[in-house]
């Protein structure tokens, strides 16, 4: 787990964001407190990755300014799909997923979207933990409410990497692709995680928290905490990347692929999902909660999402739930 960071310093990073230098003496003076209280806050940019200056007679000035997500701007490009979707930001929380899974319980509505500048409890598949950089990353849930039990969800996780592909392909990245069941990659390595995590009963209905972590940057301290080959998009794109704008774009694709899923669930998608899937038709090993390793050639999925090997014994089909998947090299 990262460590929580006072509400001051997000404070003053956004004082700070113009990238203009400004004094000790006249952020203190701001936020009503002692230079010695600002100092110490500004100590803690180290932990959120990002690197200050602090030259004497000037004050501080970050060498490089978080541009900060905007709920206004945001709400602006999704013009008409705004009035269903409720968005929020947050600068810092434990985990969004964990946080609108609460929320959820409490009579949250469906379109609910929380996203957090920093998590201190980030989580990824699988229990893992997800590594992101303040300002160089998107890390939001949302929440849907389907009719449907726990039963029509399979398939879920597939349909949502069709709606961040499509969004990418949009914003100009045609060479993201994907991975089953949940993982968005580039070539250079995994670039946007889904984690699905829902409540309710066989029956009906059914509250599903989408959990997206996504790299727009690609900070040098991350690629050490990493232990996975991870990309972002910022390398495969010259052109300046606006959060708020890929933001937009997500939840617009995202919020017609779920209408679509409620309606038809997967199995409209899965033509689609296997012309994005990166390692279709490569022979890949399965690494089994058991610890066996199942290995074949992946022929695609199933209606319901699950993934179809042909391996030695023939056809199989295996469901996410603890499978691993690796490229045979």
């Amino acid at each position: 787990m990262k460590v929580a960071v006072k509400s001051l310093t997000f404070a003053l990073l956004r004082d700070l964001a113009d990238g203009r230098f400004h004094s000790g003496q006249q952020l203190a003076e701001q936020h009503a407190v002692s230079r010695t209280t600002v100092n110490n806050a500004l100590k803690e940019l180290a932990i959120l990755g990002l690197t200050l200056f602090s030259v004497r007679g000037r004050g501080y000035q970050l060498v490089k300014p978080v541009v900060w997500l905007d709920v206004a701007a945001v709400r602006a490009s999704l013009a008409g799909a705004a009035s269903a979707l409720n968005l929020e930001v947050l600068d810092s929380a434990t985990s969004s997923n964990s946080l609108l899974l609460q929320r959820a319980t409490q009579g949250a509505p469906s379109g609910t979207v929380l996203a957090v500048e920093w998590q201190t409890a980030g989580r990824g598949r699988l229990g893992r933990t997800w590594y992101a950089a303040l300002g160089d990353s998107l890390t939001f849930s949302v929440l849907w409410r389907f009719d449907c039990g726990l039963a029509g969800l399979a398939g879920l996780s597939l349909a949502v990497g069709v709606a961040l592909i499509r969004a990418l392909r949009q914003l100009g990245f045609t060479e993201v692709g994907l991975k089953w069941p949940n993982d968005v990659l580039t070539e250079h390595g995994k670039l946007a995680g889904i984690l699905i995590e829902a409540q309710g009963d066989m029956m009906g209905p059914s509250a599903v928290v989408i959990g997206i972590g996504m790299n727009v940057c690609l900070p040098e301290k991350m690629s050490t905490e990493v232990t996975q080959a991870v990309g972002s998009l910022a390398q495969i794109s010259d052109n300046l990347l606006d959060r708020n704008h890929i933001l937009s774009k997500i939840l617009l694709e995202l919020a017609g692929v779920l209408n679509d899923f409620a309606r038809h669930g997967f199995e409209p998608l899965r033509a689609e999902w296997e012309r994005y899937h990166r390692w279709q038709n490569q022979a890949v090993n399965l690494l089994m909660p058991d610890g066996k390793t199942e290995t074949g050639i992946i022929l695609g999925v199933t209606q319901n999402g699950a993934l179809r090997l042909a391996t030695e014994q023939g056809e199989r089909v295996f469901h996410s739930g603890e499978v691993s998947v690796r490229l045979v090299k």
